[in-house]
This record gives structure tokens, C-alpha cells and sequence, in this order.
């Protein structure tokens, strides 16, 4: 659907609802015809003014955090599967309280607040993240399976046994992976958690698949879940996605304030930040799309780096060429801009977050937020 983006404020983060429900049809698909249970991510999308659309097709939610969970109760009213790398005595209880599923990083701290889990009020399944020792993932920052990670236990460590009480597996190592490569995550748990597997009522995937990518082999992931499910019919089957919800539904729209000429280069300068915009841009690095520009410099077109509003020297991304020539109060929108995006956003030199706004499907466009002094002053006390 076609998207004013000079009727909007700038800066500002806009979704399209049915972009969004195109994503949760197809993920509501797989999960009828793999019977497999898929649950949201809050991690990379946690926009909750647009839950009651996500409500509308039996969707459920997998928390990091306390704040996470009670975002489950309080906007999608459900209990959340919660995982944390560490819990902490002082807030447990509450965590517990809106939780449906606890994972638990190590035995250690399943020993610790176990107890706890058990006198929450209602009855709650507790899992152990196993640490596969396979990840696809390139980029160090974000391998969950890299030399001596913190994250899991290895199949060696916890010596072909599960402290008692133990419901569930939680292995997560992938991130915006294929169908294939999760094949091969599957192969790893049955051979080196083989007896574990038995022992458990339940095994949630983790995140990472990245099923409504236009080059997903849908058809693939399906096929090995049933396979899966038809090797192991005592266990319930859970992926928890995040980017997958959120993929292409929504831009980042800027404005150019200024353009600076340094050295031969000519940086156009935003109303937005990389650093705290798009941080997936500099750390990962991602980079993004622009509607008009290639990401490749080429001859003959005007050309730019695109600078970042905050005072950190390396708020910058680029070069980019444009069909047409920038000037000051040109549109830059960023193409497929939501996932890990609103989650990660920061006030770094007091900049506020963009704006959130919903494009309906009859085209009509709802503000959902615009950010001010009040919202910066309340983070710093």
C-alpha cells in the first residue's frame, strides 16, 4: 500500500498493518500445518500499540526480561515463556508471577530459584537453554555459540542427565538463519542431547527463522518440524521469531538538515541517528535499504555519506548514490526499519526517539506516539 512519507513527521518510524498481518498469516500458517507452537520475541519488536492486531491470530510472547513479561500480561494477556541469561532474587517472584515457561541459563540458577517457580500461584514449566556448539552466525557480536559463551550448557556439562524437575529445552543459536540451518540444529540435539530429549516434555527452538524473507524455503521448514515432531511425538515444539514478525513491515523516515563538504566527501546530515536510530547499522554492520539510492557509489549520480545527529564522530553510514540530488529538507527513507529497531533506540546527547506511527488498511495513518523533553528528563532520574 503506498505510504505518504512526506505527510509525516520527521523523524518517525512508520508500520504498515497490512504488511504486518501479510507476516502474521504466513507465521500462523506454519504453525497449523507444522503443529508446532510459534510465539513473539519482544527482543526484536515490541511495538504493543499494534497487540491487538497480533492478538487477533492466538499468538503468544517469549520475554528477556522482567519488563518484558509484564509487557506480556499487561498488553498481550498472556503469560510469557521467559528466558534471562541471570535472574536476580529481587526479581524473581514478580517474573515468575507472569510467566508460563521459565528457561534457565545454568543448573545453578535453576537450583537457586526453582523453589521459587514452584510456590509462583500457578503452575509453571521450567526449562535449561543447552549450548549446542553450532551457530551460523558470522558476526561474533551477536554468536551465541562462540568459545566459552556465557549462554547455555553443553551437552558435556551437564553429562547425559537434567536436574529434576526440568520440563523443557531451549537451544538458540541462530539469527535470521535459513530452514536448512536449523535442520542441522535439530541433527546436533538428537545426537548430543539424545537422552535429555527423552526426559522433557518440550523443546523450543529459540529465535532466528526467518520465515517471511521472500527467499525462505517455507515448504522446507515445515517438513523437517513434522519430521521432527514424528521422531519425538512426546515433545511439544516451540520457535519463538522476532525479526520474522517485524520483517519489511515499516521504514525509517528522515529528513536531510544540512549537507557538510569535507575532503571530496559530501555528508548529508539527518534528523536521525545510527548510533541511536539504527544501531544494528554500526554494530552488526546491517545495512540498510533507501528508496531512491543504491548502497553502491556509481559514477555519474550524486553521491553521499549519511550522517548521524548525534556528536559520536562515528555516526555515519554510507556512501550512497541517489537518482536525484539531496538538499536540505529532502526525504531519506529507510527501508525495512522495525524490527530491532524501536527495542534498541537510546537518548544518547538527549536526542529523542522518532516518532511511531501505524498506516491503517484503508490507508489512513495513526500517530501512535511522538517523544519530548518530558520523555528524556524522566529517563535520567
Amino acid at each position: 500500500m503506498f505510504i505518504d512519507y512526506e505527510s509525516l513527521p520527521s523523524p518517525c518510524y512508520v508500520v504498515d498493518e497490512s504488511r504486518l498481518r501479510r507476516n502474521l498469516s504466513l507465521i500462523h500458517s506454519v504453525e497449523e500445518r507444522a503443529g508446532v507452537k510459534i510465539i513473539m520475541a519482544f527482543k526484536a519488536f515490541a511495538l504493543w500499540k499494534v497487540f491487538p492486531i497480533i492478538r487477533e491470530y492466538g499468538f503468544s510472547t517469549t520475554a528477556s526480561s522482567l519488563s518484558e513479561a509484564r509487557l506480556a500480561v499487561d498488553e498481550m494477556h498472556s503469560l510469557a515463556h521467559t528466558y534471562a541469561p541471570v535472574y536476580t532474587d529481587r526479581e524473581f517472584p514478580e517474573i515468575a508471577a507472569c510467566s508460563s515457561h521459565i528457561t534457565f541459563n545454568s543448573v545453578a540458577q535453576y537450583q537457586r530459584f526453582s523453589a521459587l517457580a514452584k510456590s509462583a500461584g500457578h503452575p509453571i514449566s521450567c526449562g535449561i537453554r543447552v549450548n549446542p556448539g553450532y551457530s551460523p552466525v558470522e558476526t561474533a557480536l551477536y554468536n551465541p555459540c562462540g568459545p566459552g559463551s556465557r549462554l547455555g550448557v553443553t551437552a558435556q556439562n551437564l553429562g547425559g542427565t537434567l536436574p529434576e524437575g526440568i520440563e523443557g529445552l531451549h537451544c538458540h543459536n541462530l539469527c535470521e538463519s535459513t530452514s536448512y540451518e536449523l535442520e542441522k540444529t535439530m541433527q546436533i540435539l538428537e545426537r548430543d542431547f539424545a537422552k535429555q530429549l527423552q526426559m522433557v516434555k518440550w523443546v523450543n527452538f529459540g529465535g532466528g527463522h526467518l520465515m517471511t524473507r521472500a527467499d525462505y524455503d517455507v515448504e522446507h521448514l515445515v517438513s523437517i518440524l513434522k519430521a521432527f515432531r514424528s521422531r519425538h511425538p512426546h515433545l511439544q515444539v516451540i520457535l519463538e521469531p522476532g525479526s520474522a514478525f517485524a520483517w519489511q513491515t515499516g521504514e525509517l523516515v528522515a529528513t536531510v538538515e544540512d549537507i557538510v563538504e569535507n575532503g571530496g566527501v559530501s555528508t548529508a546530515m539527518l534528523d536521525v541517528s545510527f548510533a541511536c536510530h539504527m544501531p544494528d547499522c554500526l554494530e552488526m554492520p546491517y545495512q540498510p535499504n533507501i528508496i531512491g539510492a543504491s548502497s553502491q557509489a556509481e559514477d555519474g549520480l550524486p553521491t553521499y555519506r549519511l550522517g548521524g545527529n548525534s556528536c559520536l564522530s562515528g555516526d555515519f553510514y554510507g556512501d550512497w548514490s541517489f537518482v536525484k540530488p539531496l538538499k536540505v529538507g529532502s526525504r531519506v527513507v529507510f527501508l525495512d526499519m522495525i524490527h530491532y529497531t524501536t527495542v534498541k533506540t537510546t537518548m544518547f546527547n538527549g536526542i529523542s526517539h522518532p516518532s511511531l506511527a501505524l498506516q491503517r488498511m484503508d490507508g489512513s495513518v495513526e500517530i501512535l506516539r511522538k517523544y519530548a523533553y518530558e520523555d528524556y528528563k524522566s529517563r535520567m532520574a
